[in-house]
């Protein structure tokens, strides 16, 4: 692990992809528990930042994560992950609540729609003195979103952390909305304040759609970037991505794979995003310094790692050697 270090702040979610029963996996073996109505469940580890942070050490980033880990199956699961991965828990707070589960179906483009299971789950339940006991020396950007960030009661906690850090560290935020569990109504009451928070915005078109519906990813750009965010990155799936610093815009096309599911691929785009302008040494300050070229460069590497990510089942991101 080399450069500037990247904290990440969130959750851990169990997703659970359903199949039809009866299913192997290619080496012939079952694939989950068979029920008697004939579905059947592979549990992998999952969560926007735990995948970010997963991605963003197999690059070769030095990252913490800084999470609510329960001490149930999953968080096992999730404690293995993240260790084998290289990425560093002496952040991370031993929970007595369970872990969040996500139930995914993919349809024929192997896109996920989820419903989850997550009412008292650890990942929301973050308590002031707990962030103030999180560690963050030596890191240049904290990385922050998704649920974590809007979910009651921990999520106003985490905004409050990240004022409060913002003096230090370089602030990335993925908002992930998910409305099947946090209406979008929600995300777009505290979107401004996160924008003032966060030097670096990043989401997917599907958020673009559920929160400012019928904007084009130019006019979202401008919006954010009057609330205060510098740099803003859309991703357009197979159009590639959109970025947009203090309003000068570059475009980035997609990377052309066999697509298994896009399952982590935003995520894993983060992390490119973040691994590369790391490697440029923007980060720790406000952007300091990044330029039009460095930003597209940067966006071509990310949407390269997400690509990858699509070739393989679930949120399994590249290793550095793979790219």
């Amino acid at each position: 692990m080399t450069g500037q270090q990247i904290t990440v702040l969130g959750e851990c979610v169990a997703d659970a992809f359903t199949r039809a029963g009866g299913d192997t996996d290619s080496d012939g073996t079952d694939s989950g528990d068979t029920y008697s109505d004939g579905l059947s469940l592979r549990v992998l580890p999952g969560g926007g930042p735990a995948n970010t942070a997963v991605a963003l050490a197999r690059l070769g980033t030095r990252t913490r994560f800084i999470g609510r880990l329960s001490q149930d199956v999953f968080g096992g699961m999730f404690r293995a992950r993240l260790a084998a991965s290289g990425v560093d828990l002496g952040g991370c707070v031993t929970a007595a609540e369970p872990s969040t589960l996500a139930v995914a179906d993919l349809d024929a483009h192997g896109r996920a729609a989820y419903s989850f299971h997550a009412e008292g789950s650890a990942d929301w339940q973050w308590t002031a003195e707990e962030l103030a006991a999180a560690p963050l020396e030596g890191a240049a950007c904290l990385h922050t979103g998704s649920l974590a960030l809007i979910r009651e009661p921990g999520g106003p906690r985490v905004e409050e952390y990240l004022a409060e850090v913002r003096d230090r560290v370089t602030v990335s935020v993925d908002p992930n909305v998910r409305p099947l569990l946090v209406p979008p109504a929600a995300y777009r009451a505290r979107l401004g304040r996160w924008c003032a928070l966060a030097d670096i915005l990043r989401l997917s078109d599907d958020d673009l759609a559920a929160l400012l519906p019928g904007a084009a990813p130019e006019e979202a750009c401008d919006r954010w970037h009057e609330a205060g965010a510098r740099l803003v990155v859309v991703t357009l799936g197979e159009r590639g991505a959109l970025a947009s610093l203090d309003g000068t815009r570059v475009r980035v096309p997609a990377v052309s794979v066999d697509v298994v599911d896009t399952v982590g691929a935003g995520d894993a785009f983060t992390a490119g995003l973040l691994h590369a302008l790391a490697g440029l040494g923007r980060l720790g300050g406000r952007l300091d310094g990044l330029t039009a070229g460095e930003t597209e460069a940067c966006c071509a590497y990310a949407t390269r790692v997400a690509a990858l990510t699509c070739a393989v089942p679930g949120a399994n991101p590249p290793w550095a050697d793979g790219l």
